[in-house]
């Protein structure tokens, strides 16, 4: 396979630490941070970016972390460190009301967001550690680092308030599952989590011995993906889901230093995931009968991009893969084709994705060199790859 491209290549299986002053990231590109913060003086639009930036992490600092040990249920664990949610699509049937849940497709039930579970805790967690690390690293001041660093402490490292590194119980259906393999799903905010983590490593807010634990839960979570019934049956998932099964735990093993994992997944890639999910013309054939197929196609390219990227670690490059005539670069097209004629879609879409489209073809961009895609987004300071919601 060929060597991956330099602007897609992060420095070996270390992230960029060795080229961006001892900061481990994966995603976060020293290249485009160091851009960014060298135009903060002349550019009006990343100044006002840069105000609203702050003004989100002096917010962030001012709440409590979050942490499991907030939602009001507990699992059937009898454990509050076990993470718990809600499946999304899917409410109380009105024929039954004391039975099992039903599935409305693309119909968010609103609670999954409550205090009862962990999801919104999960999101808030993810965010504003992402929030202040990137805060820390513009601003220069530490007050954000340690920020960053008690929420990434709360959630993962104090025994007190951690949470259990398995995602059991993880989109349950009541009446139906405890937990289900698609929670495994729930689990790519923490790829933001590590590129925060490594962000805010000159500030020395982790200490070494926090940093090594961080990796070794992390280590833990990788174990537990691909050994529980849950995470096998999520890697044998043939739509988003394997996809952003594979994009997670590349990523986890990287930042817990065991690469032959992430390389395992990276090289299975053409023959697992082009050939079996992208047809011929560019499609991703099982997310077109969604009620939200455009956004779901997206979502499915972004977790391929997230995983490529993770490959160029270790000098792969799928971008340029191809198998059987697929690839990320037709996939990429086929998306593109849309971007001023959303009504030609021919499938269902209940609400057209326009930034998410946006943000994919900046990083196609960046993956295929200046000017292969449209770019329409400006100033944006986090010019970072955020896991959307699936």
């Amino acid at each position: 396979m060929a060597a991956a491209s330099p602007a897609a290549t992060c420095q070996g299986s270390e992230g960029y630490a060795g080229s961006f002053g001892g900061r481990r990231t994966f995603a976060l590109r020293p290249s485009d941070l160091e851009a960014i913060k060298a135009g903060l003086p002349g550019n009006p639009a990343t100044r006002a970016a840069y105000r609203d930036l702050i003004a989100r992490a002096d917010k962030a600092l001012a709440e409590k972390p979050a942490s499991v040990m907030d939602k009001r249920s507990i699992p059937v664990s009898g454990d509050r460190h076990d993470y718990l949610s809600l499946a999304r699509y899917w409410w109380p049937n009105p024929a039954d009301p004391g039975g099992a849940y039903i599935r409305r497709d693309g119909d968010t039930n609103p609670d999954i967001g409550t205090n009862r579970f962990d999801r919104s805790a999960l999101s808030r967690m993810a965010r504003n550690a992402d929030t202040l690390a990137l805060a820390y690293y513009y601003s220069g001041d530490r007050k954000y680092a340690a920020g960053a660093a008690r929420v990434i402490r709360t959630w993962f490292l104090d025994p007190a308030t951690a949470m259990n590194p398995n995602m059991n119980f993880a989109q349950a259906v009541p009446g139906v599952s405890n937990g289900r393999p698609e929670g495994v799903l729930d689990g790519a905010s923490f790829i933001a989590v590590i590129d925060a983590a490594g962000l805010i490593a000159p500030s020395g807010a982790l200490s070494p011995a926090e940093g090594a634990a961080l990796e070794a839960w992390f280590a833990r979570y990788v174990d537990w993906m691909l050994g529980s019934p849950n995470g096998k049956e999520e890697a044998r998932a043939s739509n988003n889901h394997g996809l952003w099964y594979d994009a997670q735990i590349a990523r986890f093993a990287l930042f817990a230093r065991k690469p032959d994992i992430a390389r395992k997944i990276a090289l299975a890639f053409p023959r697992h995931r082009l050939a079996r999910q992208v047809d011929t013309s560019g499609a991703l054939p099982a997310e077109l009968g969604r009620t939200r197929s455009f956004h779901y196609s997206l979502y499915a390219l972004g977790a391929a991009y997230t995983l490529a990227d993770s490959a160029a670690c270790l000098g792969i490059d799928l971008y340029r893969a191809e198998e059987q005539g697929r690839s990320l670069r037709k996939a990429t097209d086929h998306v593109a084709a849309y971007r001023r004629r959303a009504a030609d879609w021919p499938y269902k879409e209940m609400n057209w994705p326009a930034d998410t489209l946006d943000e994919l073809l900046v990083r196609a961009d960046a993956a295929w060199g200046p000017g292969a895609y449209p770019r329409t987004i400006g100033g944006d300071l986090l010019l970072r790859y955020r896991v959307p919601q699936g």
